[in-house]
């Protein structure tokens, strides 16, 4: 085990983000804390740092272990080139090497006795260099650079005149080059394009240590994570597998926890009839049984609601307006700046309904050719014909028209003023923002929050073609989860950057790659891509149909399911023919009680002796109802 957590304790004002979690990392396992914004997930990674301390509880490390740690927006404020900066790492290397050097030189000049001490510190430090692969030590720095999507020629750049992404590509180099025992990584990928992301997948993949990692690219942790860190509403709990594991047994557990939260409200609600109703037979030992049965219920443990992390709408959304079936055309386009071609005789169709994702390497131009469409940036050469009837909705991270002054409710409701309260809310919900979160001021919400906002304005207008620049950046897990469902029930047609490849796999039907100045078109989600691109995987079809039921099995169950109502319908019917029976045997009792006191048979003792008869067989009868009814009652 290289890291233990017992019992962290964390309270911001009033807000408990972590309650008492305890869980371990052992050696070279790949970890992965996921949680909606919000959840504590950098405050967890935070303490166990050191940079933050926790309330309370115990952060342990292994004895002589290190570990490294990647925040989210890291400052390398340095004047050294790129390729500097990371080979201020290799500093050991550099200082043996250059010992090594000097031996070399003081061997020429010295014999005997020093000759041999000499001989024997340069064996040393010779072995200590080739432990620490200081043979290669240039070659792994271009490696990881190469890797991290830094160009060659861009090495000799300096630090300083990068930009904010660029110096957290450098950190996250210059952390991978230290090898520590613990990795720890919040939202590596957020800076890095699909090539750079695989490169990372498959270092950490082939890493000798440990890693931690703070991600909401669900592909990246299907492929990486061997456990999953859970984070929600304060409690930490840890789950076996990656990430689509964990969703299904999460999935798993919330069902049998909602389960068993139904089944006790029926079972209270069901004890609460059977009192009321031993109430209502008036008898003592009826009122006995009812307050037995009190007794019990008060002593139930009741489960709390499963909390539901989002709100399935299923939100259906169809344009005011169809676009004709041809929506978009595209010949011939080209676009350059300056020296830098980003791409030529561009051509391509985009047909209603198709969901088309654009994909390609950070820089070669998918922002510019939706800026183009949009009539933002002009084109070198080529058109584009839009078809009949199409209305573009543009959506923009950095360019989001909203009103900070406004509340959430406001910024929908002034925009469609034709909307009504039930309909702004449920929009609202679809994309998380339920109860009172309605009336937050957007000047308020995070970045991720303004985006979704945003997002769903643009579901609400009238566009039947939408064009999303990066989508789900700064979003969690669960808030592209709603966007996945909003575009997939979207009845219009759909055109996106994005270099979220498990977002690509679930919304896609085509594919648009950017490489070497063109675009390769590929029908399929990313899935089907990879499938294609990869020459040396041979296409297989590994899907399989689930057989049909057979006949026999189909009508046994038909069988079953014709018992199963009979019996229901049988224990109704014999239930209500009990209550008759009570009813009708408590009249008699009261009706013999009645003529018992009466003073003509109270002086009479044969008739009285008959009527006791009579009342006790009664009372032995109803007893014997009364514990058929409370069997048949209890759904046995």
């Amino acid at each position: 085990m290289i890291l233990s957590c017992s019992n962290i304790d964390k309270t911001f004002v009033d807000n408990h983000v972590i309650k008492s979690a305890s869980f371990h990392i052992e050696d070279n396992e790949k970890a992965a804390i996921v949680g909606i914004n919000g959840a504590g997930k950098t405050t967890l990674l935070k303490i166990i740092t050191g940079s933050l301390p926790a309330d309370a509880g115990l952060v342990t490390f292994a004895k002589d272990k290190s570990f490294g740690y990647l925040a989210q927006h890291q400052a390398v404020d340095s004047e050294n080139t790129i390729f500097d900066e990371l080979l201020s790492v290799k500093q050991e290397v550099l200082e043996l090497e250059a010992s090594i050097r000097q031996m070399e030189q003081d061997m020429k000049h010295v014999s005997g006795e020093k000759l041999e001490l000499l001989l024997q510190k340069y064996a040393r430090l010779t072995h200590r260099f080739e432990d620490i692969n200081g043979y290669a030590y240039k070659s792994e720095i271009t490696g990881i650079l190469k890797g991290l999507g830094f160009e060659e020629e861009t090495f000799s750049k300096k630090v300083e005149t990068l930009s904010g992404g660029q110096k957290t590509r450098v950190a996250l180099g210059k952390l991978l080059l230290k090898k520590p025992d613990l990795i720890m990584l919040d939202e590596p990928t957020n800076h890095l394009d699909l090539n750079a992301i695989a490169w990372l997948e498959t270092y950490l993949l082939n890493y000798k240590g440990a890693v931690m990692i703070v991600s909401h690219d669900r592909y990246f942790l299907d492929r990486i994570a061997t456990k999953i860190i859970e984070i929600d509403n304060g409690v930490v709990s840890s789950f076996h597998g990656n990430y689509s594991a964990y969703a299904e047994q999460k999935e798993h557990l919330r069902t049998e926890q909602m389960n068993a939260y139904l089944n006790q409200q029926r079972e209270i609600k069901h004890q609460e009839e059977v009192i009321d109703k031993l109430k209502q037979f008036n008898r003592e030992k009826s009122i006995r049984r009812a307050e037995s049965r009190e007794k019990m219920l008060d002593k139930i443990e009741r489960l709390e609601k499963p909390v539901e992390v989002r709100a399935d709408m299923n939100l259906k959304l169809t344009p005011h307006k169809t676009s004709g079936n041809d929506v978009m055309q595209i010949e011939g386009l080209a676009k350059s700046f300056g020296s830098t071609h980003l791409f030529d005789n561009v051509s391509f169709e985009i047909k209603r309904g198709e969901h088309v994702a654009i994909i390609g390497d950070n820089g070669t131009g998918k922002t510019t050719l939706l800026k183009i469409i949009n009539e933002l940036l002009p084109p070198d050469k080529g058109y584009i014909k839009l078809g009949t009837n199409v209305e573009i909705g543009y959506y923009d991270q950095e360019q989001q028209v909203l009103h900070m002054d406004k509340t959430l409710f406001e910024e929908i409701s002034d925009t469609y003023p034709y909307l009504t309260n039930t309909e702004i809310r449920n929009t609202l919900a679809a994309f998380l923002f339920t109860g009172e979160d309605v009336f937050k001021k957007i000047s308020a919400l995070s970045g991720g929050e303004r985006g979704r906002v945003s997002l769903a304005k643009l579901m609400l207008s009238e566009a039947n073609f939408l064009i999303l620049d990066e989508p789900t950046n700064h979003l969690d897990i669960t808030s592209k989860e709603i966007l996945e469902t909003a575009l997939n029930a979207y009845e219009g047609t759909i055109l996106y950057v994005s270099h979220d490849r498990y977002f690509i796999n679930k919304t896609a039907s085509r594919i648009l790659e950017l490489t070497h100045h063109k675009f390769i078109n590929y029908i399929g989600n990313y899935d089907y891509y990879l499938e294609k691109k990869d020459i040396l995987t041979p296409a297989s079809d590994t899907s399989a149909k689930p057989s049909a039921k057979e006949p026999s099995e189909q009508k046994l169950e038909w069988k079953k399911q014709k018992e199963n109502q009979a019996n229901a319908r049988k224990k109704e019917n014999d239930l209500k023919k009990c209550e008759e029976r009570i009813e009708l045997l408590e009249q008699k009792s009261t009706a013999l009680e009645e003529e018992m006191v009466k003073p003509e048979n109270a002086t009479n003792v044969e008739k009285l002796q008959k009527l006791v008869q009579d009342k006790e067989q009664v009372d032995a009868e109803l007893e014997e109802l009364y514990e058929k009814w409370v069997k048949l009652s209890e759904n046995e």
